[in-house]
């Protein structure tokens, strides 16, 4: 890594690679306009990041210095093999992160107490980058089997905009995922070179346009509380509060609870839901850790 990078030679090599790209190759929609630039145009880049198009013009113009999220994202909308993102990370002076096993987080067992003793509520322990490390059965039996998806793949943002199942569930989606998407975003100013952050970022800024949206607006929100609106195939509408504790440790763990009035057909769809839960054969729920 150098500790002086030359910014105006990562801008040359950002301009260079954007014009060998075809928009198409990108999923970038055809238009009848003709293209005065040969490959991406910069505002497409900027959209494929999810980053403004101002930050990315300025980083071509070797005014700004690239961080390990934005490069992480640059690296996937400009396709780079392996030897691309190491030159492209040796330019902006940055240490070149492929993370091939994660930090397992592990699940206080107070939590696990918690999560044992809400027999009725849908609950679920979520750590950084809203990593899904635990749940009950009655979380189970409202979104989906968390135990069947693959743990690299357990994180809640990510669900929100990749599982059909948990999309269909909400609602109001894009108010849910918004605020998903500003939550994340606002753990990201307090460790902004994590590169697992990076890799979620990365990976849903190619996959959602929604994403891309939402991530560049740099809204934050702490999420600690809100209500939210399901719509499940075995209990129909359902209106729950939901609420989230932050573990006192320092380990940024949250439990995230939802609940309903007492008397309330949310609160009897709850009921509803524990007793079919305890009809099915569950399997176990987590046991304390994800990868």
């Amino acid at each position: 890594m150098s500790s002086h990078p030359d910014p105006h030679a990562l801008g040359a090599y950002l301009r260079a690679r954007r014009a060998q790209l075809d928009p198409a190759a990108c999923g970038l929609p055809e238009t009848d306009s003709t293209r005065r630039v040969t490959g991406l145009r910069r505002e497409e880049v900027a959209q494929l990041a999810a980053i403004s198009v101002d930050y990315y013009t300025r980083l071509e113009q070797g005014r700004v210095r690239a961080s390990t999220p934005v490069l992480a994202t640059l690296t996937r909308a400009l396709h780079l093999d392996d030897d691309q993102q190491r030159y492209l990370y040796q330019l902006a002076g940055r240490p070149h992160q492929r993370p091939h096993r994660r930090t397992t987080q592990h699940l206080r067992p107070a939590m696990r107490r918690l999560l044992d003793q809400l027999t009725h509520t849908p609950a679920l322990v979520l750590g950084k980058r809203l990593d899904i490390l635990a749940w009950n059965t009655a979380a189970t039996t409202l979104y989906t089997d968390f135990a069947a998806v693959p743990a690299e793949r357990r994180n809640y943002l990510r669900l929100m905009f990749t599982d059909p199942t948990i999309r269909g569930l909400h609602q109001e989606w894009a108010h849910d995922a918004r605020d998903a998407v500003a939550a994340v975003r606002m753990e990201a100013g307090t460790d902004p070179d994590d590169p697992e952050l990076a890799r979620l970022v990365g990976d849903l800024a190619i996959q959602d346009a929604d994403f891309r949206t939402w991530w560049a607006e740099h809204r934050v929100n702490s999420a600690t509380y809100g209500t939210k609106h399901y719509r499940h195939p075995v209990v129909g509408d359902l209106t729950l509060d939901c609420d989230t504790w932050a573990s006192p440790d320092g380990s940024g763990q949250r439990l995230m609870v939802l609940t309903a009035e007492p008397g309330t057909p949310s609160h009897d769809a709850l009921r509803i839901l524990a007793s079919w839960s305890a009809q099915r054969t569950e399997p176990d729920p987590a046991h304390g850790t994800t990868r």
